[in-house]
């Protein structure tokens, strides 16, 4: 299986960035990630369609928010945490601080 293109911590934008982290799911994923790391494609409690929930993926992937690897049959997704925060300091703390605060509330 060939690998999923991902761009290089330098390439990474910041408005891409912002537009993949805009939307209710992905930033649920990135929650997921954040706390249990590394997982597969298909998470368990994800209520989604799995073409949906790829699509998400790929906005996540192609922004630079997480890196897809493949291990036989099965494609494990990880958030890019070290090369983020090297290239936009600060920003997933305040995404999930603010993604925590909300999930306090509801």
């Amino acid at each position: 299986m060939p690998a999923l293109p991902q761009p290089q911590p330098q390439d990474f934008d910041i408005a891409t960035v912002l537009h993949a982290l805009g939307d209710p799911v992905r930033l649920d994923l990135l929650r997921r990630l954040a706390v249990d790391g590394e997982c597969t494609c298909s998470p368990e409690g994800v209520t989604v369609a799995r073409s949906t929930l790829s699509n998400h993926w790929r906005i996540l992937r192609e922004a630079g928010v997480i890196s897809v690897r493949t291990s036989g049959k099965t494609r494990l997704v990880t958030l890019r945490r070290q090369e983020l925060d090297a290239r936009f300091p600060r920003l997933l703390d305040a995404v999930l601080d603010e993604v925590d605060r909300h999930a306090d509330i509801a």
